[in-house]
């Protein structure tokens, strides 16, 4: 394991996940309570990955402050990509930091050591330029799709890979593109031969000119099928469902230096009248009043507070979020130092929510509050409202729709 270095590309924003990346990069945004980011390296150092490299880019300073020099023993280097255009600009951006063969991954997705391994194993003993990590799955159109070659050697695990396709709307037998990638030197090159499309160099193209440009004898790419946990959000009603699939898997508890799991902290506090109905995770010095309600598929970031007669269910509230007396919060996402008022209600989803200049429906979303949006309470939000930072809505007033950063709404 140790030949391959880990290069991991988080250097994005998730301009689809806004208002939640407004202020910070989508690999930071919580899985549960847990950054998407934290999770992709605590899972590269179980693999047994320990040397690591991250890209950053927009909104770099919160990664770095968060990780520092060091995470869990384990030497971070940082390398800036000074502009977001795209997973092959970002790629060359380590040329000359990291030599030989690389694994990389992208850091805003949670992926298994399962897959990590099964790539770095299937790489180590190939030839081939490029190993892609592959899932079964019964929907990629809204992903990377990858057609394999299947009258191969049986013995062998890897396949050889015919043609990658961005978001496949075609009934052939794809397999789903996990992000995990071993990869040679020669893929800098490759990256260098690629157009960019709409100003940006794609490593999916990069891999697509090895594709077209192998000679006959090694296959230039190959893939390796896995299996395990791959989660990804997209848009904001995703943060729910990851939550969602990690607490159904037993995966929503915090970690802490990379030993004790937890999915309540010893550190919070919860009244004796309170009722917490799991699957949940309460993360450390939040507080739980008398007679409130949590769970079940709650989750709780550092220094919530949920008070009395206050119900939170199916919604993901990150730090220092504050929900008041006798306020009802179903299926809600907050940011960071959200103040739900005492006596207001989100009734959850779904509803039609508008992402940029697209209307999705029925989204199973009850509200998206970014970060340090206060209400005044007895606010009631319609299903799939979403509202900018740094918002104030103001007592008695219904919320639709969307709601611009700074706003002041009154009824």
């Amino acid at each position: 394991m140790e030949s391959l270095s880990a290069v991991v590309l988080a250097a994005g924003e998730g301009r689809r996940l806004r208002p939640l990346t407004r202020s910070r990069p989508k690999p930071m945004l919580p899985a549960a309570t847990t950054p998407v980011l934290e999770r992709v390296l605590d899972e590269l150092i179980d693999a047994g990955v320990t040397d690591i490299t991250v890209v950053v880019g927009y909104q770099r300073e919160r990664v770095q402050s968060h990780f520092g020099p060091t995470y869990r023993n384990v030497p971070l280097t940082y390398v800036h990509q000074r502009s977001q255009l795209g997973t092959g600009d970002a790629l060359l951006s380590i040329r000359g930091v990291v030599d030989g063969s690389m694994l990389v991954i992208n850091g805003d997705q949670i992926v298994d050591r399962r897959i990590i391994a099964d790539v770095v194993s299937a790489h180590e003993r190939s030839d081939s330029v490029a190993t892609l990590g592959l899932l079964q799955r019964s929907e990629v159109s809204t992903y990377g799709g990858v057609l394999v070659d299947r009258a191969t050697d049986e013995e062998t695990p890897t396949a050889p890979v015919v043609e990658l396709v961005e978001r496949p709307r075609d009934d052939r037998e794809y397999r789903l593109n996990a992000g995990v990638y071993g990869l040679e030197p020669e893929i800098f090159e490759a990256i260098s031969e690629t157009t960019p499309r709409t100003g940006e160099h794609s490593l999916i193209d990069a891999i697509s000119y090895l594709l077209e440009t192998g000679s006959d004898g090694v296959p230039p790419v190959r893939g390796i099928e896995s299996g395990g946990l791959w989660v990804d959000a997209t848009y904001p009603w995703d943060v729910l469902e990851v939550a969602i699939e990690l607490l159904d898997r037993g995966r929503g508890d915090r970690t802490t230096n990379g030993r004790e799991r937890r999915t309540i902290s010893p550190s919070s506090s919860i009244h004796g009248t309170a009722i917490v109905r799991g699957p949940v995770v309460v993360d450390d010095n939040c507080e739980i009043g008398p007679g409130a309600i949590v769970g079940p598929y709650a989750c709780l970031g550092e220094n919530v507070t949920v008070e009395s007669g206050a119900v939170v269910e199916r919604s993901v509230l990150d730090t220092d979020t504050r929900v008041r007396t006798n306020a009802t919060v179903l299926e809600c996402v907050t940011g960071q130092a959200v103040e739900i008022g005492a006596g207001t209600t989100i009734p959850g989803g779904p509803g039609d929510v508008r992402v940029g200049d697209r209307i999705f429906e029925e989204a199973a979303l009850g509200a998206l509050l970014a970060d340090r949006v206060r209400d005044d309470g007895g606010v009631t939000y319609t299903p799939g409202s979403i509202v900018g930072p740094n918002a104030t809505v103001r007592a008695g007033t219904t919320v639709r729709g969307s709601v611009a950063e700074g706003t002041e709404v009154r009824s």
